[in-house]
């Protein structure tokens, strides 16, 4: 599990690297994420993690968002060399996992992704992946609702096993996807309370397919 007082004092490593003198606080990560104090205490908590504001601070900053969850070397924060990759990052979409959602569109930022953590995910080769969010709770519990997911375009075989993004008329689903025989398409829940759903395979695209993702706590 994710310690948020970890990721606190990390993000204090990266503030005091621009702050002239004076020790970092909690407030001054609170308003680097632009965060009320008062939310953020409650967030500290909790432990819950404010991922989407951690995400867009390391976009702005250009650093790792893997040195703040997976222990990546403080040196490393800033280095940009082969060892990184770019991740298309659309804060504003979320892929549903109930009903329909939005469609992707060209407002994104970008963030770094470790080169053993993107080949972990999706293998030697390809590198290019898009992260989205995840809205409801039908996936779950392979899913949460509010968990940021990796999708790689170039995997959209629905006859190997996995999570895909699909865009339908009602907007994206995150769904398991099987084509039965008579052609029809399900878009199958993990989380047993909800029903598959079936379409018209002119109704379905597969945009890619879930090669990871950063869990909401």
């Amino acid at each position: 599990m994710v310690n948020f007082n970890e990721i606190i004092e990390k993000l204090k490593d990266v503030i005091s690297e621009t702050k002239i003198g004076g020790k970092v606080f909690d407030k001054d990560v609170a308003q680097a994420l632009n965060i009320p104090q008062a939310t953020f205490a409650t967030m500290k908590k909790r432990n819950s993690i404010p991922y989407e504001e951690i995400l867009e601070f390391c976009a702005l900053k250009k650093i790792s968002v893997n040195w703040l969850f997976f222990d990546q070397a403080v040196d490393m924060l800033k280095e940009q060399t082969e060892k990184f990759f770019q991740v298309r990052y659309f804060s504003d979409i979320r892929a549903s996992a109930g009903g329909g959602a939005e469609v992707f569109d060209e407002n994104y930022e970008t963030i770094t992704v470790d080169e053993k953590i993107m080949h972990n995910m999706v293998g030697v080769g390809n590198t290019e992946l898009e992260a989205i969010h995840v809205d409801g709770e039908s996936m779950e519990p392979t899913l949460q609702d509010g968990s940021i997911v990796f999708v790689d375009r170039n995997q959209t075989n629905i006859n190997k096993d996995g999570i895909f993004i699909a865009s339908t008329t009602a907007g994206l689903f995150i769904k398991r996807i099987r084509q039965r025989a008579d052609g029809m398409v399900e878009l199958i829940s993990d989380n047993k309370a909800y029903s598959p759903e079936v379409l018209a395979p002119d109704e379905v695209s597969i945009v890619g397919k879930v090669v990871g993702n950063i869990e909401s706590l």
